[in-house]
């Protein structure tokens, strides 16, 4: 009788391998940026795997690609060893496949039930919405994650936690298989944290395969059963949790030579320009101080939600802090608005080129020269030849491309719009410049071109505050790091203590 049970037994275990969902060798390309290279991940039923990788490394294209947004270039989908397409957003939902992401759009107007079932709400007789049967399936959606929340209540009446709890049983609505978590935890209390894990046993219980997408170590280990890594668009390995160490997995995340692809820089550090003492607000970031100098690149490192760029637009003026002190040049000056920065010779260039650093329907040169129109007016007229004056010199010195500075700056690829952004600040003259990921979304050339001239300012004493999430960037063109963590300063690294692994262990809480 053993004799005949084994053969089941067996194959039951071998079931319990096989991955719900695989991809395989998934290719994905942008103009000008591989997004993805061949890469692998398989998920697997009541377990979670945790995608591993710093920013940039692809994880977004990933969950892009597994829920329908991004079409793959090449390789193949798999669910229950069967190859799949998705070519919509509701393929992948009849797929059974769901996220939960770090911010998921709600309706404050509308009831709980409805925000759970906005866009496939259950139907009755005459393709009517079955109200009565709508609310009862999510009074049960919610009783499964433990949410102690009336689905006829409007969602305006709910605190952040429990708008979180709606966002979670949205996602379960479809009755998936393999749920996504996308940062889960960034906006949670410690409590609300502690929930999500439970939530976590609940989903593994009921046999769903789990992708949980974490730049906290602490989550990883806490809540992981398999990980995968990516690293620059690639996958590195995968393997048991409970195979490695954090230290080995850090290796892993950031395992690259990182010379060779910068400018050679022959740091000239000046005389203090800047002095940051004891900025605080009341939910971003709290006891922010620090020292620039003249021809010195000060680089901010910090994972998703460390308040980096938070700071950086209270110290332009865009947000108001709730108490801190500006030195410029050893004097105090009062920083309310981006008037009164630039007018101190400190300007912004913000991460959202799009919608914060340029005006896009506009023209490059009435871009460039728009923080600077004393120097392009005399008697309250504009100069138009004194305009293309100053936005050609800056452009050239920028190695922008385009057909002329007639040119809307919509119509510029992503890194020659950066470039307008940043020439458009350097025409103020300024003795600070703060660059906000200013790397971010741009080809390889362009990228170096942009190394190539930050390196150049602070040869001519310009002092650069670099913010990046980027390691190699970081390491590549900083003679200083500060790392943040939860809105503090977590760290101020530079010489021999700056490697990629100090980076990410101050930064995770390792």
């Amino acid at each position: 009788m053993a004799m005949q049970i084994q053969p089941e037994a067996t194959t039951a275990a071998d079931r319990a391998l096989e991955p719900i969902l695989a991809l395989d060798g998934i290719t994905k390309t942008f103009p000008g940026v591989k997004a993805l290279s061949e890469v692998e991940l398989k998920l697997y039923p009541s377990q979670v795997t945790a995608l591993v990788g710093e920013n940039g490394a692809g994880k977004s294209t990933v969950v892009k690609i597994l829920t329908g947004i991004y079409q793959p270039d090449g390789g193949a989908i798999h669910v229950n060893g069967e190859a799949i397409q998705f070519s919509t957003a509701q393929d992948a939902a009849d797929a059974g496949i769901t996220a939960i992401h770090q911010e998921t759009v709600l309706f404050d107007e509308l009831s709980v039930a409805e925000n759970i079932f906005l866009g496939h709400a259950p139907r009755g007789r005459f393709g009517l919405i079955d109200w009565a049967g709508m609310e009862q399936r999510a009074q049960d959606i919610l009783s499964e994650i433990g949410a102690e929340i009336n689905p006829s209540t409007k969602l305006r009446d709910l605190g952040i936690a429990n708008k979180h709890l709606v966002a979670i049983a949205r996602a379960l609505s479809i009755d998936a298989r393999v749920v996504i978590m996308d940062e889960p935890t960034a906006a949670l209390s410690h409590k609300e944290i502690q929930e999500l894990y439970h939530l976590v046993e609940t989903l593994k219980e009921q046999g769903k395969a789990i992708l949980f997408i974490s730049h906290k170590f602490d989550e990883i280990f806490r809540v992981a059963d398999h990980f995968t890594v990516f690293r620059d668009g690639q996958f590195i390995g995968d393997g048991q949790i409970s195979d490695i160490t954090e230290a080995k997995l850090v290796k892993m995340m950031v395992g690259r030579d990182v010379s060779q692809i910068f400018p050679t820089r022959d740091s000239r550090i000046g005389q203090q320009v800047l002095q940051v003492v004891g900025y605080d607000h009341p939910t971003e970031f709290a006891d922010i101080g620090f020292t620039l100098r003249q021809g010195e690149v000060l680089g901010f490192y910090g994972l998703v939600g460390a308040g980096r760029s938070e700071f950086m637009q209270a110290l332009f003026g865009i947000t108001k802090p709730s108490k801190g002190v500006t030195k410029i040049d050893g004097h105090i000056r009062v920083i309310r608005s981006p008037a009164d920065s630039i007018a101190n010779g400190v300007v912004y260039v913000p991460e959202d080129r799009g919608t914060q650093g340029a005006i896009t329907s506009l023209p490059i040169f009435q871009n460039v020269t728009l923080p600077s129109l004393n120097r392009t007016s005399k008697h309250g007229f504009l100069r138009l030849a004194e305009e293309f004056r100053l936005a050609r010199e800056y452009t050239e010195r920028l190695g922008l491309r385009a057909a002329s500075l007639d040119t809307s700056v919509g119509s510029l690829s992503g890194g020659n719009q950066q470039k307008v952004v940043i020439a458009k600040w350097l025409a103020t003259q300024p003795k600070v410049i703060i660059l906000d990921e200013p790397t971010k979304g741009i080809d390889i050339g362009s990228k170096a071109a942009v190394h190539e001239f930050m390196a150049e300012l602070a040869a001519q004493g310009l002092a650069v505050i670099m913010v990046s999430s980027e390691i190699p960037e970081i390491m590549g063109m900083s003679d200083r790091v500060i790392v943040m963590r939860e809105g503090r300063i977590a760290a101020e690294l530079a010489g021999k203590e700056l490697s990629p692994e100090t980076l990410v262990r101050h930064a995770a809480g390792i």
